[in-house]
């Protein structure tokens, strides 16, 4: 029988969930959070399991499924985790099997882009004003290093108790934390924008699935800058190409 290992974290990795349910294909779905999670389709296809992996315990997930292929369909700023699964793959010497599905991040970048956080908050450092970040969790040790960023730093987050710990244990206060599912319209970002009286919005590169295109029209209806950080060079499959690889692999297990 045909099965699918998915590790998930983007909307193409639950578009591609998706469609194995409406196909009848069975798909593990391995998720960093509950709320990714929340978001996979319920269906007898599709089985859920959640919680940050390191190498070792990606490999013993592959090892307890049997699977025919193995997509990586995790966030392009997720490099390590795609890493852990690259060597989880190499040690088990079924690198063949492993997929990697790429987001489409084409979306025009507007106002100032850097390479990194770091690049970002050496800019930040050099003008005043409030920042609201949206780049979630994992940039939050790299934020501290913002001039002043118990007073000036707003953070949006998932609604995740974990999270909001982290930035609590920074020094970050509990009303400079702004907590929310995403993609946000237009009018959600606008509010969060004046709620923080922010100057600057720092975000990543996510694409039209992961709201860019909102944040651009936010920033410009309240005229502050908005700073991007651009993704690693992804040199992954789009979604049509994967799925022709399933038809593929498929059709030898029939």
């Amino acid at each position: 029988m045909f099965k699918l290992l998915i590790f998930g974290g983007t909307s193409e990795g639950r578009r591609l969930a998706e469609y194995c349910a409406s196909k009848g294909i069975y798909a593990q779905v391995s998720t960093a959070t509950d709320y990714g999670a929340s978001l996979l389709p319920d269906s007898p296809f599709i089985k859920k399991s959640v919680g940050r992996l390191d190498s070792e315990q990606i490999e013993d997930l592959i090892l307890s499924g049997g699977y025919a292929m193995i997509i990586d369909a995790t966030h392009p700023y997720a490099q390590e985790v795609s890493e852990n699964i690259k060597a989880a793959c190499g040690r088990l010497g079924n690198s063949s099997l492993l997929l990697r599905l790429a987001r489409d991040v084409s979306t025009d970048i507007c106002g100032k882009a850097f390479e990194s956080v770091s690049g970002a908050v050496k800019y930040i450092n050099t003008v005043d004003g409030n920042i609201l970040s949206v780049l979630g969790s994992k940039e939050l040790d790299s934020l501290t290093a913002v001039d002043g960023y118990r007073t000036r730093l707003f953070i949006r987050i998932l609604p995740d108790e974990r999270f909001k710990e982290i930035c609590l244990s920074l020094g970050i206060r509990q009303d400079h934390i702004i907590t929310g599912k995403g993609p946000f319209t237009v009018e959600q970002n606008i509010s969060h924008i004046k709620q923080c009286g922010a100057k600057l919005m720092l975000t990543k590169a996510s694409g039209a699935a992961g709201g860019y295109p909102q944040k651009v029209t936010a920033a410009e209806r309240c005229g502050i800058q908005l700073l991007t950080i651009l993704p690693p060079k992804d040199s992954g499959l789009s979604f049509e190409q994967i799925i022709k690889h399933m038809e593929k692999t498929i059709g030898e297990f029939s």
